[in-house]
């Protein structure tokens, strides 16, 4: 090998791992908490043990966190306060919704606005919660999350310093959605935020919520954001994700979802921006006639990466899930799409059906795909499947041989790809809202 020059020893890759870890747990050490300490003791151990994940890492074997995560940020400080005076530039003003805004991680009462009645919603701040809805919290607080089984969500039990806690009681319909801004004020330094969400309805309720992130500031933000909703007994919950930060924001979610008998479930996640993005949602069916409805769609360019792992697990009979995750890829982008769905033995009479779709638009752009099926029920119909490739050259064809221009057709054939997944949308101003974003970014980017 003439010219090459190696040096030894070469370097351990363990330590960006090993780095992370130390200056994490010191942090933790450092801060006293509350609230909740049982749980956070418990996640920090997990937290000890396994460290971040890295390449090797099965589940995060196509995003490398990690190298990011030491790059860019000083892992000792855990707040980092804000000069926000006003969230009006972040929000949905066609949306007459009630308004829930974190700050950097906790809770902004002076920025949020409730305008449907107490007693058909109640909203606070999760570490209030804890002592003004102390019965209801005990009982739901960290069942079902993924802190022993995922390094970001164990961190995030570990170190939530505030969230938002939502409730709604038995039979009520909540006719105004709840909207979640989720800012963070990166003007003067780095923005470090560990947000929890606890989402309870009660029997027979129905909620829509939207989520949508957004940053101020050219420094860069983790946001780790762990979240739970139970859905009880013929409650229905509609859940909208908005993901367009144009800042230098790297994005952890999980996300997780508890159903009861006759539940039923709506959720749609879509990502426009960011530099990294992992979402992990993961749906417990854990109870019979359910069914539950999973759209996504990310539009990505430049460099950004978005990794989206999906769990459906089928605990209970007779129940119906369908999941249809679409992205289109132009520049250096990079798409990940996990998909697993679990059908344990008795939960007989299920149907599963799950799709994943993507278009590269360029040659440098990528999509590493994977769904997957776990079967021990004899009696169900389940499928999954996943295509990539590029235009259909036929299609484009027929609209240029009409007079069509190049750049229009390709526009055209991209957001007719694109808008089905927002065919579940229920409120027709969300739905337009969305639609106008993917209009916006196909043609600005594609």
């Amino acid at each position: 090998m003439i010219g090459l020059k190696m040096k030894w020893p070469l370097p351990d890759m363990t330590t960006i791992t090993k780095n992370i870890k130390s200056e994490i747990i010191e942090s933790y050490q450092q801060h006293s908490f509350d609230v909740a300490e049982e749980s956070r003791s418990k996640a920090i151990t997990f937290f000890e043990k396994t460290g971040m994940p890295g390449n090797k890492h099965e589940e995060y074997r196509f995003t490398p966190i990690n190298k990011k995560l030491e790059q860019n940020f000083n892992w000792n400080k855990l707040n980092t306060p804000s000069t926000l005076s006003s969230a009006d530039p972040y929000m949905i003003h066609e949306l007459d919704a009630n308004v829930v805004v974190l700050v950097n991680g906790a809770y902004s009462k002076l920025h949020s606005k409730i305008i449907s009645l107490e007693s058909e919603l109640s909203v606070c701040s999760l570490k209030d919660a804890f002592q003004s809805k102390k019965s209801v919290v005990e009982t739901y607080f960290n069942k079902i999350s993924n802190s022993e089984s995922d390094a970001f969500a164990a961190l995030n039990t570990a170190l939530w310093q505030d969230g938002v806690f939502i409730h709604v009681p038995e039979n009520t319909n909540v006719e105004k959605p709840v909207l979640i801004l989720h800012i963070n004020d990166a003007n003067s330094e780095q923005v470090i935020s560990h947000t929890r969400l606890l989402g309870v309805l009660e029997k027979g309720s129905q909620l829509s919520v939207v989520e949508k992130s957004d940053s101020s500031g050219t420094q860069p933000v983790f946001h780790n954001f762990s979240e739970e909703w139970v859905i009880t007994e013929k409650a229905h919950l509609e859940y909208c994700k908005i993901q367009n930060d144009s800042g230098n924001n790297y994005q952890i979610t999980n996300t997780v979802i508890q159903q009861h008998d006759h539940s039923m479930l709506n959720t749609f996640i879509l990502t426009l921006d960011g530099q990294l993005i992992r979402n992990n949602l993961n749906i417990i069916i854990d109870g019979e006639n359910c069914e539950s409805h999973f759209y996504g769609l990310y539009l990505l360019n430049g460099t950004s990466l978005v990794d989206n792992h999906t769990v459906v697990d089928h605990r209970k009979p007779n129940s119906f899930s369908n999941e249809m995750y679409k992205g289109i890829m132009d520049g250096n982008s990079k798409g990940v799409f996990n998909g697993k769905i679990f059908v344990r033995p008795h939960a007989q009479k299920t149907n599963a059906f799950q799709s994943n779709r993507n278009i590269l638009v360029s040659d440098t752009s990528s999509i590493n795909t994977k769904p997957q099926l776990e079967i021990w029920a004899d009696d169900v119909k389940c499928s999954h499947g996943c295509t990539s490739g590029q235009l259909d050259e036929e299609a484009m064809f027929y609209l240029r041989s009409r007079g069509i221009g190049e750049a229009t057709a390709k526009a055209m054939l991209l957001y007719a790809f694109a808008s089905e997944v927002l065919a579940p949308i229920q409120n027709e101003k969300l739905k337009t809202y969305l639609d106008q974003l993917i209009a916006e970014r196909l043609d600005k980017n594609f």
